[in-house]
């Protein structure tokens, strides 16, 4: 997929789109019926399927004083708009002096002019444009004036009724229910960053640990450990491996630690180097919060039974601690 940030990356060979607008961020399930309608109508039509995204969010920009965490990287999101059939995204610097842009200046200008939309889908709760004075009835009014198809696609709901949103989402992981959450993504929950060096101590105890720490990982669920899978690239080639993992999050109390981390346990392996790697992590289900033991020897029967209960929950054979000595990693 073509990552456009400037009107001059927009290549001059680009004759006509399908544009689909949006954060996307986690690209859920409502999301995804956006985004399939958008590639689905550029075939059709026989134009290139196109993406318009934010970063960073605009909310962050409108409101300073206020913290959003997203649910996934930027790279997160343009992964999943490509693996979608998203052939190029523009990716706008979202500022202040951009948000005074009128709704008639954003589609005529930005859309219609510089990325040749032919045809724009968009959710039916659409915003746009100064003091998001837009919406899908002017959008269409705009579109029919300047000659362009506008289809506004009908909100998804669960069974209940509430519809999919990436504010439901960041509830969801707060709660560290992530299999809710899977619910509304399609998939499971991911975080992205790469590895650094911990304090070594699972290692000692027979479970060595691939170590995350950062604001940019994503959002991070709730405290506690979770089973779900390691995924890193292949050595030599672009595929992805998943690998099962028990997943900590939190500040390990019964160490005294206060920085919060990300730790995911490979079941089994001991010959995994992946210091300075960028890996991802895929949250399945929540095992338990995080607690404080009494001993170690509590603490190290308690992740016996995390990483049983893990190999339980992903259907993969169980494994043991490694032995400390086999770890390559250095």
């Amino acid at each position: 997929m073509d990552i456009w940030r400037t009107p001059s990356d927009i290549p001059s060979t680009l004759e006509s789109s399908v544009l689909t607008i949006g954060v996307f961020d986690g690209v859920h399930r409502g999301h995804q019926a956006v985004i399939n309608r958008t590639v689905e109508l550029a075939r059709e039509c026989g134009c290139t399927p196109v993406a318009l995204t934010f970063d960073p969010h605009p909310f962050a920009v409108h409101n300073p004083d206020f913290s959003i965490n997203m649910v996934s990287t930027l790279d997160d999101r343009l992964d999943r708009l490509a693996a979608a059939g998203i052939e190029a995204c523009y990716v706008q610097e979202y500022t202040l002096d951009y948000a005074q842009a009128s709704p008639r200046e954003f589609v005529e200008k930005q859309l219609v002019g510089e990325l040749k939309a032919r045809s724009i889908v968009v959710g039916e709760d659409v915003r746009f444009g100064r003091d998001n004075a837009g919406d899908g009835a002017l959008l269409k009014e705009l579109g029919e004036e300047l000659g362009c198809h506008v289809e506004l696609v009908e909100d998804l709901t669960d069974e209940q009724g509430r519809r999919w949103s990436s504010t439901w989402l960041r509830e969801l992981l707060a709660k560290g229910d992530v299999a809710g959450a899977r619910e509304v993504l399609g998939r499971p929950h991911r975080v992205r960053g790469k590895v650094v060096r911990g304090f070594q101590r699972g290692r000692a105890l027979g479970f060595p640990t691939a170590n995350l720490t950062g604001d940019d990982l994503g959002e991070v669920p709730a405290d506690g450990v979770y089973a779900g899978w390691l995924v890193k690239t292949a050595p030599g080639s672009n595929a992805a491996v998943y690998l099962p993992a028990a997943i900590s999050v939190g500040t390990n109390p019964h160490f005294g630690n206060k920085e919060r981390t990300v730790e995911a346990h490979v079941l089994g392996r001991a010959d995994l180097n992946l210091y300075d790697e960028s890996i991802a992590l895929d949250f399945v289900e929540r095992i338990r919060p995080m607690m404080k033991f009494d001993s170690l020897d509590e603490l190290t029967a308690r992740m016996d039974e995390d990483i049983r209960l893990t190999a339980q929950i992903l259907g993969v054979p169980t494994a043991g601690r490694v032995n400390p000595d086999d770890v390559t990693a250095q």
